[in-house]
């Protein structure tokens, strides 16, 4: 037990360190509002269920030892960060936030991609939950246990946030400070994507 809560501890500590997720939901929710950033973290969700499968059924170990698919896997998912950089970058401020109507944007796509095609999260799966695996009593529930426990924490904390930006929407109302937001989360997103490129 006392193992488990240790995981459950850590999870808390790493779920909140910004990352792109932190980005996408907050400039979704900000811009479009909480049932956006909600479906970007159905998305994210999503892809960390897919994480769990293929690091039980060891295709995330494959992944890992092939360099190729790897660096594959590492690429597309680094363009696909700076190309939703960019599209935040060069977009055009509507007149007024009820212009800002999300018909031509996955929400669910862009948090499913970002976290399925990152190499990175396939690594920590396979390192940091088999941590906390009883040796003795090792088995693929074990596993997916805590993958579904870190999935569930994610859920929660991101909830949480996107329901607060929600609250406080009304105080990003102004053009100028959409459009500061909107600049900021794009060049961020090229940072992220240009730094999993440089990645190892």
């Amino acid at each position: 037990m006392n193992n488990y809560l240790n995981f459950i501890f850590l999870t808390l500590v790493l779920v909140i360190i910004p990352g792109p997720d932190y980005i996408l939901i907050t400039k979704n929710t900000l811009e479009f509002g909480k049932l956006a950033g909600l479906k970007t973290l159905f998305g994210t969700c999503s892809a960390l269920m897919c994480h769990t499968f293929l690091s039980i059924i060891g295709l995330s170990a494959l992944l890992v030892k092939s360099a190729v698919l790897y660096s594959l896997v590492k690429y597309i998912g680094a363009c696909y960060l700076i190309y939703l950089g960019v599209k935040s970058l060069l977009v055009k401020q509507p007149n007024n936030q009820t212009d800002a109507k999300p018909t031509k944007t996955n929400f669910y796509l862009q948090g499913l991609v970002t976290n399925l095609f990152n190499p990175k999260i396939a690594v920590f799966f396979l390192t940091f939950l088999p941590q906390f695996v009883d040796a003795t009593n090792s088995s693929w529930w074990h596993f997916g246990v805590l993958g579904l426990t870190y999935i569930v924490v994610t859920f929660t904390i991101f909830g949480l946030y996107t329901l607060l930006l929600n609250h406080i929407r009304h105080v990003f109302e102004k053009d100028t400070t959409q459009n500061v937001i909107n600049k900021s989360a794009g060049a961020i997103l090229v940072f992220f994507g240009i730094k999993l490129i440089l990645s190892d």
